[in-house]
């Protein structure tokens, strides 16, 4: 497995010149996706709806908005 494609606008280019907030998203050669985030499971975990579940190995992460919206455009159909 390894990184393709950074999938929207890099952190430099959403204005982090310091390197402390850097949520990012990555395409992975196998067609998954790769996510920089915030930690916050034990935050959240508590609560997610009933019909969700994580998995021991499994985080919740947190990435600013702006992220996600600036990646819409790159992220594949299919």
């Amino acid at each position: 497995m390894k990184i393709v494609r950074r999938i929207g606008a890099s952190p430099r280019e959403r204005g982090s010149l310091s390197g402390e907030t850097c949520p990012d998203i990555f395409e992975l050669s196998d067609g998954n996706f790769a996510v920089i985030g915030t930690e916050a499971t034990a935050t959240l975990d508590s609560e997610l709806p009933a019909d969700a579940g994580r998995a021991d190995h499994e985080r919740i992460v947190v990435i600013s908005r702006e992220t996600l919206l600036r990646a819409r455009a790159d992220i594949p159909e299919a």
